[in-house]
C-alpha cells in the first residue's frame, strides 16, 4: 500500500506564491508519473501540471508559465509551485503517483487534497 501526503496549502493574496508537496510512502518499487489536480466547488476535478519518470513535464493552459512541476525521486516527493496566484486558482488541490510497489502490483494513489485559497 502506497501513501501519500500533502502539505503547503494555505491563504495567500492574489499575485503571491505558495508551494504544496506531496510525500509517497509504502511499499513503492518505482513510480512512473507524478500529477497534481486540482477541484473547485462544482467543478470537475482537472489536471493541472503532470511530470513523468524522464522528468518530460506537462501543464494546463490555465497555469502554463506560473506553476512549476518538479520532483526528488529519493524522497518520493513532488512538488507544485504557484507564482503568480490568481483569485481562480482557488481550489482543493490533490496530488495522484502512479508506479509499481515491491510486490508487482501497480498502485494508483491520491493524495487528501490541501486547500488553496487566493484573495483578490
Amino acid at each position: 500500500q502506497v501513501q501519500l501526503v500533502e502539505s503547503g496549502g494555505g491563504l495567500v493574496q492574489a499575485g503571491g506564491s505558495l508551494r504544496l508537496s506531496c510525500a509517497a510512502s509504502g511499499s513503492i518499487f518505482s513510480i512512473n508519473a507524478m500529477d497534481w489536480y486540482r477541484q473547485a466547488p462544482g467543478n470537475e476535478r482537472d489536471l493541472v501540471a503532470r511530470i513523468t519518470s524522464g522528468g518530460r513535464t506537462y501543464y494546463a493552459d490555465f497555469v502554463k508559465g506560473r506553476f512549476d512541476i518538479s520532483r526528488d525521486n529519493n524522497k518520493n516527493t513532488v512538488y507544485l509551485q504557484m507564482n503568480s496566484l490568481k483569485p481562480e486558482d482557488t481550489a482543493v488541490y490533490y496530488c495522484n503517483v502512479r508506479g509499481s510497489t515491491t510486490g508487482w502490483d501497480n498502485f494508483n494513489s491520491w493524495g487528501q487534497g490541501t486547500q488553496v485559497t487566493v484573495s483578490s
